[in-house]
């Protein structure tokens, strides 16, 4: 077996809308193809020995242990490998369970399609499932143990912390989109002018003062007693003598602390003598100078939550302990408790495991004891001096049995302090009266307080403190996205999307928008290149400045890895058409379809699809959509639209010259189609469908008529503004146009314009593209040989896998199908070629260069115009 590519999906794709975090393998089973479960003496019996778990997978049986059934009757190794690469993810605390295996057009080669939770604990099930499987069939042992701890080791490594992750559910559950910023806890909420910014619990209205002040627990202990919060009596020192003059003052016992640690890391609680003492500031200048000496408070260990001032919950904290039975040592007991179901590896659980570290030795000398030593029954045994949950505490909800002056406190302590999220720990022995009436203290304000305490205590009822964050980041009435308008299609995505930004951009919106051409801010593009999958969405998406997306949509970026966003208000499909078929299993015009129906299924079920009446697998596509669908048309009489109009549904057509809004049989004229420059005095029929495209897009948005036909008779066709889209340079002699035609479809569209233009001589300047099938090249060649006097055929940048000659005598063949006898030359490089037609151009001759590198071209042309001119000159 062999793995072909792995590709990971993050967002909707063609797999599935709903789930959009998958892992596509492409892989070859090789001779194994020939040899299903049921053909490997003792496969099934070591599958189930090795992961017996399997037995809770249904499978297509419906019953437990039905996908061991299938293994027993016979199944294919790519869904075996689906199903392990499923379950070793579940074991590891990553409960998924979608999957998919197809095969592809190649027998023996399939596509393995699982979910996942985090990516590389994806990616490495996908590689480990085979091995496994290989193991398996080899009947060669595989260490299944260190395959799981490895998968949880990479899923702490990367994945979102319990805060954050609790925060991204709420708002996930809100329908505000999210992405992850970088590779840590940096996170956006929202899209856009409406985003929102966090990281961990600190979020962007988190004042940076606030921080630093719970940061300087020295200034924060001032702070708050001198507002009368009960804080613990003590000062700062740095050396010993200091530490001797503040013994002396408070007396025993005592707390240390470093002035900057956090999660209790470098401290030292209730001493009793000054030479633990000493090693205690020690121990505590590892981390800080500065050490905060403090009368020790006993009691119980509280955390109070508070946000945007307000107290949400509460907890008592107990670090991580055994209980003696007067039999189990303490590493035995340690032992027993880890194997809790509610305790697991990182952040996997409710509990975190307990491990046996410095802290632990620490607290089992000062008791006399080892890890060997036997505590009586009963015996509580504390292993950490803290409580935090990450290294094995536990804790216990208390938030309704807080004292309202508590309440109140804690209040007063976020605001004294100025955090809008804020953790307050408390010692007190209880929290149900007042600490000035218990004798508590506040020992520490936090800034980015852990949730998880409060969300999975291990006693009392959980709290969702995650909801009123994003309450906070998003009051009522504030948006969280912004519009979203999606272009997909075969021919025609660049131009629609282009008008559509200019009519978003003339109506007062920032827009950004994306196209094969690159990525633009208001229109001023800021990244080069093709850039119409997911990560070019995404760039607009990030932008804080972005007020309206309008993004081009292709293929490309679907297959390799989803849609670059969860939604769209809008979604457009110009048509579906012949083009790089054969490539990435898409082989036909349904397949195709499926691609683009991504795009048109990731509609709002309130929004809108605006389909092409005039296409037929657009058509076909129409019925299966949830959202509510809006048609455009060439033809008034097309049925699809004479349908619509009996319904009273919404649609554009180009009827009498015009563009037209109709809505049943009531029209709303937008503008004549020769008042449209795009259109080339309506010469231009494949411009006028981007146009109708366009205007009814705009006018489900909500734009005025008047003001969308303002647009569009301001958006005049330049290489500046739509660069390789019919783009004509005027000589004294002759005429040269270039466009980014490169497929059947383009070349007809091309085709029906040059029938509409008088020319003495028609010249045209074509190439194969390597990566389409034969038939395509062939075809282009065809439609080339209709519409051309005289041809010069030149070569691709890049041959994508195929010869020069090849390609030419595929489009060689193709011309002489044309049923005319045309004159052909072969000039290899783009540049020559132009150069040569516009030296041969006589009187009234219209070159045609059909180009897939614009930019060359149309500078060579500007710099013959710019000489022609200056001649004149």
């Amino acid at each position: 077996m062999k793995i072909e590519k792995i590709q990971v999906l993050r967002g909707p794709n063609i797999w599935s809308i709903r789930r959009p975090n998958l892992i596509q393998m492409r892989l070859d089973l090789e001779e194994i193809e020939h040899l299903p479960t049921n053909k490997i003496p003792g496969f099934r019996e070591r599958l189930e020995r090795l992961i017996p778990s399997l037995i809770t997978h249904r499978c297509s049986e419906g019953v437990e242990g039905g996908f061991f059934q299938r293994v027993e009757m016979g199944t294919w190794m790519g869904h075996v490998i689906e199903h392990i690469a499923l379950e070793i993810q579940t074991v590891a605390g990553m409960d998924t369970g979608f999957g998919r295996t197809r095969e592809t057009k190649t027998p023996g080669v399939y596509n393995v399609v699982f979910s996942y939770l985090e990516e590389n604990s994806g990616v490495y099930a996908a590689e480990q499932s085979v091995e496994i499987a290989r193991c398996l069939i080899e009947n060669i042992d595989y260490d299944i143990d260190a395959c799981i701890q490895n998968l949880r080791e990479i899923r702490e490594r990367h994945r979102l912390g319990p805060s954050t992750g609790s925060i991204v559910e709420e708002a996930v559950s809100r329908r505000i989109p999210w992405i992850r910023l970088g590779r840590n806890s940096l996170v956006q909420l929202g899209y856009g002018v409406n985003q929102q910014r966090f990281q961990a619990t600190i979020t962007g209205n988190t004042s940076s003062i606030a921080v630093e002040i719970a940061c300087n627990k020295e200034l924060t202990k001032r702070m708050l007693d001198q507002a009368a919060i009960p804080v613990p009596s003590g000062d700062l020192v740095s050396d010993e003598e200091g530490l001797r003059t503040v013994i002396e003052k408070i007396g025993y016992p005592i707390v240390l602390k470093p002035l900057d640690g956090n999660h209790g890391k470098g401290s030292s609680i209730n001493v009793n003598d000054f030479e633990t003492a000493l090693i205690g500031l020690q121990h505590a200048q590892n981390f800080s100078q500065n050490v905060i000496v403090e009368r020790y408070i006993t009691g119980y260990d509280f955390r109070i939550l508070v946000i945007n001032h307000r107290m949400v919950a509460a907890a008592r904290r107990v670090p991580a302990h055994v209980i003696g039975d007067g039999k189990l040592d303490i590493q035995e007991l340690i032992d027993k408790e880890n194997l809790n179901p509610l305790r697991g590896y990182g952040h996997e659980k409710v509990l975190t495991e307990i491990t046996v570290d410095k802290d632990t030795n620490e607290l089992l000398e000062k008791l006399h004891y080892t890890l060997e030593s036997v505590p009586k029954n009963g015996e509580i045994v504390y292993l950490k001096s803290t409580a935090n949950l990450s290294t094995g505490g536990t804790s216990i909800d208390v938030t309704d049995m807080v004292h309202p002056e508590n309440v109140t406190m804690a209040e007063r302590v976020s605001r004294i302090i100025g955090l809008d999220v804020c953790g307050i720990d408390i010692m007190a022995e209880n929290l149900t009266q007042p600490l000035k009436e218990s004798g508590g203290a506040i020992l520490e304000v936090n800034a980015a307080p852990g949730f998880r305490m409060h969300l999975a205590p291990s006693e009392g009822l959980p709290r969702n403190v995650a909801a009123p964050v994003v309450d906070m980041l998003y009051p009522p009435g504030k948006p969280a996205k912004i519009p979203i308008i999606a272009v997909t299609g075969t021919n025609g995505k660049t131009t629609t999307t282009r008008l559509i930004a200019h009519i978003v951009k003339n109506n007062g919106y920032r827009v950004g928008f994306t196209t094969s051409d690159g990525i633009y801010i208001q229109n001023v593009m800021l990244t080069k290149g093709d850039t119409t999958g997911p990560i070019s969405a995404e760039f607009v998406l990030k932008d804080p400045t972005v007020e309206f997306a309008v993004l081009e949509t292709a293929r490309g970026g679907i297959l390799r890895s989803g849609l670059g966003f969860k939604s769209c208000d809008i979604g457009v499909l110009t048509n579906i058409k012949e083009d790089h078929l054969g490539m990435n299993d898409i082989h036909n015009l349904r397949d195709l379809t499926k691609v683009k129906r991504v795009v048109m299924d990731s509609v709002k079920k309130d929004g809108w699809s605006v389909m092409n009446a005039d296409d037929e697998y657009s058509m076909r596509l129409m019925p299966e959509l949830e959202s509510r669908v809006a048609l455009f048309s060439l033809d008034e009489e097309n049925p699809h639209m004479k349908k619509y109009a009996k319904e009273g549904k919404i649609s554009c057509v180009y009827e009498e010259g015009f563009i037209t809004i109709k809505k049943g049989d009531w029209k709303i004229r937008i503008i004549k189609a020769t008042h449209v420059p795009i259109t080339m005095e309506a010469k231009a029929k494949f411009m006028i469908a981007n146009v109708l495209a366009a205007s009814l897009s705009a006018y489900l948005h909500g734009f005025a008529i008047d003001d969308i036909a303002n647009s569009l008779r301001t958006f005049i066709p330049s290489p500046a503004l739509t660069p390789g889209r019919l783009n004509i340079f005027k000589f004294k002699k002759f005429q040269v146009l270039i466009d980014f035609a490169h497929n059947p479809a383009g070349y007809e569209a091309i085709e029906e314009y040059l029938k509409n233009v008088e020319a003495t001589k028609k010249i045209g300047i074509i190439s194969g593209v390597g990566d389409r099938r034969d038939e395509d090249i062939r075809q282009c060649g065809k439609i080339a040989g209709r519409m051309f006097d005289y041809i010069i055929i030149r070569n691709e940048k890049h041959l994508r896998g195929r010869t020069e000659d090849e390609i030419n005598e595929l489009i060689i063949t193709g011309m002489q199908q044309a049923g005319k006898n045309v004159s052909y030359e072969i000039i290899p490089k783009e540049i020559e070629a132009l150069k040569h037609a516009m030296s041969m151009a006589e009187e009234g001759t219209f070159i045609t260069a059909l180009s897939d590198v614009v930019t060359n071209a149309i500078d060579l042309v500007q710099e013959y115009q710019n000489r022609e001119l200056l001649e004149e000159g």
